[in-house]
């Protein structure tokens, strides 16, 4: 690991830790107009790039910067291998060809109708409540059930598959690493029963993601069984988390913002480009790692081969250079190249089933309860590594 730079500051900061509602964005808001680069020595070590050009830049540079190690806030090893995001180059885009077409807008369209009925039936359930958990109460299920739906497996399992999940992302950001082992182990184990099942039973390969992979070969040749369940576990761990934590910022942003919410009620064609303001502003992803390739001196900061790096998304996404206003929701903003979703080769596979969500859910939700509000004097925390709220109490009346 390159020592830190006397040109550059050098922090201490452990952004694993939970803190109170949007304490990493200001944080980070800071840091970033402090300095381009900072070296932050928690862990072992790592360089934060904190700029939006410059973190644009590092995304679309894959061969400086690869994804050979992205584990930026976890020891060395103990983040387990993913796919398709642990390779780069030719290898990295022949997964991305087979898992396109699941992700991609005429795919998404398919579940749809489900998605939207489902919503409907689960906010007209807690509407005569008058007051519900939202991150435990509909954001945790909601993405839940219509992402196994998609994927074509049975929604019930993920009354046991997100406990699991949850577990992975605290392990990632500072928990035990032998609870994460075996949490990786039974995650992984559902898979492989899924697999088995598809030997005897096989389906649909158009309808039904297992059998996809399944029959899915790789330059000629059939996945070897331990990748394809590496693939569908890694799938597993991107949807159903962050769905559910763009939903309690949204929520949260709407409740204490009621001109916001009224300027939407007025007219919901409004709500595609109020979603990408949500996902600029708020952005879960505070960091995408990323490992150096080869010795190099980017814009002034020092980087040796092997260093890991910090990519601020959110610091770009509240960038006062390539953004006006960019702590305020701006409902005029007609140019919005946030990188909520990320860039280049990696960009995020499910970003359009992620919008498809986030977009049913607002036109239903408003219509059914168009006004609501934080419960008051109720504390509301953060969780750190990849943000959430962990709770967001809300109440309308009935």
């Amino acid at each position: 690991m390159t020592p830190p730079d006397q040109r550059h500051p050098t922090i201490s900061t452990d952004y694993t830790l939970e803190r109170p509602a949007h304490w990493h964005h200001a944080n980070l808001d800071a840091i970033r107009e402090q300095s381009p680069f900072t070296f932050n020595d928690s862990t072992y070590g790592f360089w934060m790039i904190n700029r939006c050009d410059h973190v644009r830049e590092a995304l679309q540079t894959p061969e400086v910067f690869t994804c050979e190690a992205t584990g930026v806030l976890a020891e060395p090893g103990q983040k387990p291998r993913l796919l398709p995001q642990n390779l780069d180059g030719a290898e990295h885009m022949a997964y991305r060809h087979i898992l396109n077409p699941w992700f991609g807008p005429r795919a998404i369209e398919r579940t749809a109708p489900l998605a939207r009925r489902r919503a409907a039936d689960l906010i007209d359930e807690l509407q005569p409540k008058g007051r519900c958990d939202l991150a435990t109460d509909f954001a945790m299920q909601y993405p839940t059930e219509i992402f196994l739906a998609h994927l074509g497996l049975p929604i019930e399992d993920g009354e046991r598959l997100v406990p699991l999940v949850e577990a992975m992302f605290q392990g990632f950001f500072g928990g035990d690493t032998g609870e994460m082992a075996q949490t990786v182990a039974e995650l992984k184990a559902y898979f492989r029963r899924q697999f088995k099942d598809r030997d005897n039973n096989p389906r649909d390969p158009a309808t039904d993601f297992i059998t996809h992979l399944m029959t899915a070969d790789m330059d000629g040749r059939p996945f070897p069984e331990d990748d394809r369940v590496t693939l569908a576990f890694t799938i597993m761990l991107a949807g159903l988390d962050t769905t559910r934590s763009t939903l309690g910022y949204i929520f949260h942003h709407l409740a204490t913002y009621p001109d916001d919410r009224k300027w939407l009620l007025e007219d919901l064609t409004r709500l595609p480009m109020a979603i990408e303001e949500f996902l600029r502003l708020y952005s879960l992803l505070i960091q995408i790692g990323r490992t150096v390739a080869t010795d190099t001196d980017f814009h002034g900061c020092p980087l040796q081969k092997g260093d890991m790096v910090w990519l601020g998304a959110a610091t770009a996404n509240r960038d006062p250079r390539e953004f006006d206003r960019p702590t305020d929701f701006d409902r005029n903003r007609t140019s919005n190249r946030h990188l909520a979703f990320g860039a280049g080769p990696h960009r995020c596979l499910g970003a359009h089933l992620a919008r498809k969500e986030l977009l049913i859910v607002l036109e239903e939700w408003l219509k059914r309860i168009p006004d609501f509000r934080l419960t008051p004097r109720v504390e509301i925390a953060e969780r750190g590594g990849q943000l959430m709220l962990t709770s967001l109490p809300l109440e309308w009346d009935r």
